[in-house]
């Protein structure tokens, strides 16, 4: 007999129902004798920005669905803090991001298992991507048909996105019809996880469709505060919701899908963690594990910008009322247009050398520009393209401020510090500026706004790209999975040296993929579905 009392016990608990753990409360319920609650500390995904792809923009800044955590100073960028929007509402981050829907280089995933990920080689993993996806152009050896994601492509490119394209194929790059398929490398339109124009997060696609099941249970606006334990056995969890606490049982498996900051902060807030640091914030130590919170990854961008005569872009329409209503009748009617498109539109993948086995810098086109999107769009035409390292060296790491973690956590980036970034960024930087200056893309620029013209040495280079840029919004790997002593899961995603409790987000990743981390999240979460499913039924 349990020595908690609980208001309610499952045979799962889910805390976190983002873009993991959506996955997971629909897949694990489909066996009808398994009971699953899923902890969501945000609210209903009710905001309609959230399901309109042009609305993401809109939702960096909005408090209502996003948690608005921060980097400490960052040593690599002069001392800059830089904000990190992750989102705090059903469907998690991936109600709030871009839709780029890219899984990343066949490679990366073998590189995960050569880090210890055993059973997440690429060949592992390819049926899972397939499962979770409904490809619009149809089902071939490497794409799915019939899952809950639709992914589909813009309907009607714009003005710069095809100038953009015609320039690098002009500067040789090579088309890439499928960034999903064989390979990665070259130029080619964007896949995003839209349907009809509208958004197709894991809320829509895999939760809400299975609500109606007796075996679920959905609690929102709900803040998991720590584990619960019975020796080494996880065994539920502290509520807090609506001013008041509760708890939570879970009879037979206790799954963290908070993401890559909430999920180690509540392993840490639990007692789980490097001893030293939890010492210190006066933590009693339950487990020494001294990978929780380290080995975090993200991908920082840099950007040029560019003024334009008119070029049909987003900022005109965000200026002009008659524009767009026509924005918005064009998606009405078709579900075409800017406002059914998310961060980009084409997607170009380079090498910073020949030598280079897999392109190692990603760019997107923007038909926009900022100064950054919790500023909003600038007030005259503009457009833009961003590239980031694919692979990046550098690590950072999540600590606790404070012993309750109520206050939110320390988040050290510590981008650019691996000189190699350095080195992939320079030769982006390089890159853009050729593309900038070639036709057709050159035709569309009245005016550079970023960089200046002074900035042509790799010193000046280095100091742009250190003053000039931000996150991808791609944190992860900070409750690494492996079987060496500093990882925090198995490759069956348990929490070394606990019973009873797994980690199935972003948090388990080895290493970033080479492109935004969406489908791969959605592919943990598939994966261990399966895994924790056979684990139920034995």
């Amino acid at each position: 007999m349990s020595k908690f009392e609980f208001h309610a016990e499952f045979d799962v608990v889910v805390v976190g129902a983002g873009s993991a753990g959506c996955v997971l409360a629909a897949r694990l319920t489909e066996n009808p004798s398994i009971t699953l609650c899923a902890i969501e500390a945000g609210g209903p995904d009710r905001n309609p920005w959230i399901h309109i792809p042009m609305g993401f923009g809109k939702l960096v800044a909005n408090p209502n669905v996003n948690w608005g955590y921060a980097t400490e100073p960052e040593p690599g960028l002069g001392g800059r803090t830089i904000s990190w929007p992750r989102g705090k509402v059903l469907g998690g981050s991936g109600s709030i991001n871009g839709l780029v829907f890219l899984r990343g280089a066949p490679s990366d995933y073998d590189e995960w298992q050569r880090l210890g990920a055993r059973g997440w080689g690429y060949n592992d993993v390819l049926p899972y991507f397939k499962r979770m996806e409904h490809c619009v152009k149809g089902a071939n050896e490497w794409r799915g048909s019939g899952g809950p994601m639709t992914i589909a492509e813009t309907k009607r490119p714009c003005t710069v996105t095809k100038a953009f394209i015609d320039t690098c194929e002009r500067l040789q790059y090579q088309r890439n019809p499928d960034f999903n398929g064989e390979r990665i490398d070259g130029i080619g339109f964007a896949p995003l996880n839209v349907h009809n124009g509208w958004r197709r997060s894991t809320a829509v696609g895999y939760l809400k469709p299975n609500l109606y099941r007796r075996n679920l249970e959905l609690m929102t606006k709900s803040h998991v505060r720590r584990i619960l334990f019975e020796g080494r056995r996880a065994v539920g969890v502290e509520v807090e919701r609506d001013g008041q606490t509760q708890r939570i049982g879970a009879r037979r498996e206790l799954i963290l899908s908070g993401g890559s900051i909430n999920s180690p902060v509540l392993l840490l807030a639990s007692g789980i963690g490097p001893a030293t640091e939890l010492g210190a914030q006066g933590i009693d130590v339950m487990l020494d594990l001294a990978g929780v919170g380290k080995n975090l990854q993200d991908h920082y961008l840099s950007n040029f910008a560019f003024k334009t005569n008119s070029a049909g872009t987003l900022n005109e329409a965000v200026m002009s009322p008659v524009k767009s209503a026509k924005l918005a009748l064009q998606w009405l009617i078709d579900g075409s247009g800017q406002m059914s498109i998310g961060a980009t539109e084409a997607i170009l993948f380079a090498k910073s050398s020949p030598s280079e086995p897999t392109p190692d810098i990603q760019f997107m086109v923007h038909k926009f520009s900022s100064n950054g999107l919790i500023y909003g769009l600038h007030r005259w035409p503009g457009f833009s393209f961003v590239f980031n390292v694919c692979r990046p060296k550098s690590r950072g790491e999540i600590t606790l401020r404070d012993g309750d973690a109520r206050m939110p956590p320390r988040i050290l980036a510590n981008y650019l510090t691996h000189p190699d970034d350095v080195r992939v960024m320079l030769a982006g930087f390089r890159i853009a500026s050729q593309i900038a200056a070639t036709d057709p893309f050159r035709s569309l620029i009245s005016e550079p706004l970023r960089p200046g013209p002074d900035v042509k040495s790799d010193e000046q280079i280095t100091d742009y790209v250190r003053k000039v840029g931000s996150t991808v919004f791609h944190p992860c790997g900070t409750c690494r999975m492996g079987e060496d002593d500093s990882a925090v899961v198995d490759s069956a995603l348990r929490v070394r040296g606990i019973e009873g409790l797994r980690v199935v987000d972003a948090s388990v990743m080895p290493a970033v993929p080479s492109s935004n981390i969406h489908p791969a999240t959605i592919m943990v979460a598939e994966k261990g579905a399966d895994i924790i499913a056979k684990a139920l039924a034995n």
